[in-house]
């Protein structure tokens, strides 16, 4: 007698949010994205949202997608929590890495005189420098001084100014720090060798599913580590060249729901691979 194999084959997604799932700053999710997620998750694809943002930005979008019991990775790798309706603030936090902002903001006021910095507190909000426009932060503001800003643990340092990007960048990269570019004038800073792509591993790990396994799907920069990462990376049609060039695939852009049509087709594959294999 013939034994079919008929073990279920396991999948994770992860999905980058802004320019993926929804504007910059955005948390209204296109219908066709929203039910693309749900029939991943139904089908039993492990979907993770992973992004640049706060994890206090990061919670609306995944709520708003139901994706409770499912991890986030926030801010550029450096936390990763799971979403835990349950929990006071709507999360369970499973891991973060932090670092003291004291030398890279000394040399950001240094260079760039006048610059705004901000330090992310996990689930809150930022201490910051000055505030920030609305929209800018996730969360709440509390204007501390530098020198309080110096001796917070982070996860993220925000540095704000017309001259960041220029004088700043390659500076405080060599300070052994994580550098990711987020807007002409805008450095998000976290813990050296921390990335999406670190973060997403452990949490493959966790769900025991094979390398192979693995989908990201996103449009930024700060994507380039988790689109190497993946069994199969997935750039935006709305992506800029660098990152559709380090991709296997390029789906629609952001306004033709590209992220929906990666999922959409995961389910039809899954779908029929389990068919073929009864």
């Amino acid at each position: 007698m013939t034994v079919t194999d008929v073990r279920p084959i396991r999948r994770m997604v992860a999905l980058d949010i802004d320019g993926t799932l929804v504007p910059d700053s955005g948390i209204d999710v296109p219908e066709p994205t929203r039910r693309a997620v749900a029939d991943a998750v139904g089908a039993g694809i492990d979907v993770v949202l992973a992004t640049g943002r706060s994890l206090k930005g990061a919670l609306p979008v995944a709520i708003a997608l139901g994706l409770d019991g499912t991890r986030v990775v926030a801010s550029n790798g450096a936390v990763t929590a799971r979403v835990d309706s349950t929990w006071p603030g709507g999360y369970e936090l499973e891991d973060s890495h932090t670092l003291a902002g004291g030398s890279v903001l000394e040399l950001a006021r240094r260079v760039v005189p006048g610059i705004k910095t901000g330090a992310e507190d996990i689930g809150w909000g930022y201490h910051v420098s000055e505030l920030f426009d609305p929209g800018q932060l996730n969360g709440r503001q509390y204007v501390v001084s530098q020198e309080v800003l110096e001796r917070v643990q982070t996860p993220r340092l925000v540095l704000a100014g017309r001259d960041a990007v220029e004088y700043l960048h390659e500076l405080v990269a060599s300070l052994d720090v994580t550098v990711n570019i987020n807007g002409p004038h805008w450095l998000d800073v976290t813990p050296p060798r921390v990335s999406k792509a670190t973060a997403l591993e452990a949490v493959r790990s966790a769900l025991g599913v094979a390398p192979q396994e693995t989908v990201f799907v996103g449009d930024g920069l700060n994507d380039l580590p988790a689109l190497a990462w993946a069994g199969h990376a997935v750039a935006m049609g709305n992506a800029p060249a660098e990152v559709r060039r380090a991709a296997d695939t390029v789906t629609g852009s952001l306004a033709q729901n590209g992220a929906a049509a990666v999922l959409r087709d995961l389910v039809a594959e899954l779908a029929g691979s389990r068919v073929s294999r009864r």
